[in-house]
């Protein structure tokens, strides 16, 4: 009987493809902007509101997606603050915000009573427990992430590649970084449910990395990072099954050995290209 006859794996199926989509279009923006240290406090500070959901007894998600948020909110003020008075705190102060997020979902965590599995599989990730009531709020998150983008896509291309610029045609350039944020919060906590919270940086910018070896624009490497983070959780959910094995941690090791390969594929491209254009020179010097 094949897998998919059952309706938890058709469940995982969807919540794979869901966050291959959320890694594709936000990946990108976190690969050029640099915000890879940004987005794992954003991950990390979820914490504090998926133990506050427990412990409180209300849905991780109910707990997790406002801790993000508002913790992307706190982020983009400290950046936008240590930009303007030129202290150069900001990065200690950003690494706070992902200690005490953290700490404080910890501590929830340890005063809530007995041992819940549930939660567990939201640090480590358990993408077999996905139900329908879940896909709805990852297809809901997925939308709001995809919906902003298409109506945003040229004002979050320009600040970017080129945020002077940008603030020069007149465009709200914080306002449009703090929105990059929120839209990064909502994706980690999609992600959250794949490769659980300690694994969700890796996810969110391994895809990207691939795209990067390879794209010419933003449009191609939002493409790219999809199809590599679609192959990377399709080989590690497959992989997973066949050796036994976490799904999250095996996910991660897919997207690192495909980095691995597409490093490899271009250093090889480049080598022959730089030979090419050697030979072409001695051609030219020859005749």
């Amino acid at each position: 009987m094949s897998l998919l006859a059952y309706a938890f794996m058709r469940w995982a199926l969807m919540a794979g493809v869901i966050s291959a989509l959320a890694c594709g279009l936000i990946g990108p923006f976190v690969r050029v902007r640099r915000l890879a240290f940004l987005a794992g406090a954003v991950s990390h500070s979820a914490l504090a509101g998926l133990g506050g959901a427990y412990y409180f007894g209300f849905s991780p998600e109910i707990g997790a997606l406002p801790a993000a948020i508002l913790s992307a909110l706190l982020i983009g003020w400290i950046e936008g603050r240590g930009h303007s008075d030129g202290g150069g705190h900001e990065d200690a102060l950003i690494g706070a915000v992902w200690a005490v997020g953290m700490a404080i979902g910890v501590l929830f965590i340890a005063r809530t009573p007995g041992y819940n599995v549930q939660l567990m599989s939201f640090l480590f990730g358990s993408i077999l427990t996905a139900g329908p009531e879940r896909l709805w709020f990852m297809g809901a998150g997925l939308s709001v992430v995809a919906a902003t983008l298409v109506v945003l896509w040229r004002p979050m291309i320009a600040i970017s590649l080129d945020p002077e610029f940008a603030r020069l045609r007149g465009l709200p350039v914080e306002a449009l970084n703090r929105l990059l944020l929120v839209l990064i919060a909502i994706a980690v906590v999609l992600l959250i449910q794949v490769v659980g919270l300690i694994l969700v940086l890796a996810l969110l910018t391994l895809p990207a990395a691939i795209a990067a070896h390879w794209a010419r624009d933003m449009r191609m490497m939002v493409a790219l990072a999809t199809a590599s983070a679609l192959l990377a959780i399709g080989l590690g959910f497959a992989q997973s099954i066949w050796l036994d094995w976490p799904v999250g941690p095996t996910i991660i090791l897919a997207a690192t050995g495909l980095f691995g390969l597409s490093m490899g594929l271009r250093q090889r491209v480049r080598g022959r290209q730089k030979d090419d254009r050697h030979s072409l020179k001695r051609q030219e010097m020859a005749g």
